[in-house]
């Protein structure tokens, strides 16, 4: 891949993110979402080898269908409510439903199976940017809706992330397999950190 192409990669991505961060509507929460999403698939695929391309196979899979599922639930929750505003989340069956869609997102357990094996399809650099990078969206987005989301939810499967990871990361022995799990269990803790602390 030239380097002009994989910079214009790269700063989709960073324009994603920045988009996702900064938008309070939920279509272009969702437009950067979906940038993101399109931006890293040709990184994780530039090696032509049949492992990366089933990673970025099943990572466009997972993203894609938890991206639909955010996207219906703003529709669900624009229905009620009559506003796309994302702090306005307010009927019950979306905050759930976008809840699981951003955890999905993110890979926690249990949603998390698809993390380990695109990580050990792909090469460091890819693995690196799935693992910090791609989580700054659903993040942001988690934060902004924090005081609509269940936290029951949260904390429950904060607690299963923290346990599974870290008992699935002591039985590993590639490095890539062992920082997705490293990257569960810490996502763990920073989602149970998001109700408890906002500071």
């Amino acid at each position: 891949m030239s380097p002009f192409i994989m910079s214009f990669l790269l700063s989709n991505l960073a324009l994603g993110t920045i988009i996702t961060a900064a938008s309070y509507h939920w279509f272009f929460a969702w437009i950067g979402l979906e940038l993101n999403t399109l931006a890293i698939i040709p990184i994780l695929s530039k090696q032509h080898h049949p492992r990366a391309t089933e990673a970025a196979t099943k990572y466009f899979i997972i993203q894609a269908a938890a991206s639909s599922i955010i996207i219906f639930s703003s529709m669900l929750n624009a229905w009620y409510t009559g506003t796309w505003d994302i702090t306005h989340l307010t009927t019950y069956p979306a905050t759930i439903s976008l809840t699981l869609a951003l955890l999905m997102k993110l890979g926690l357990a249990p949603l998390h199976f698809w993390l380990p094996e695109v990580m050990q399809g792909t090469n460091m650099f890819s693995a690196l940017i799935i693992t910090t990078w791609q989580k700054l969206p659903p993040m942001s987005l988690l934060f902004l809706t924090m005081n609509n989301t269940p936290t029951t939810i949260l904390f429950l499967m904060a607690i299963l992330s923290t346990t599974i990871a870290g008992w699935s990361g002591l039985n590993q022995t590639q490095m890539r397999k062992i920082m997705a799990f490293s990257s569960i269990a810490h996502l763990g803790w920073m989602v149970i950190i998001l109700p408890l602390s906002k500071t």
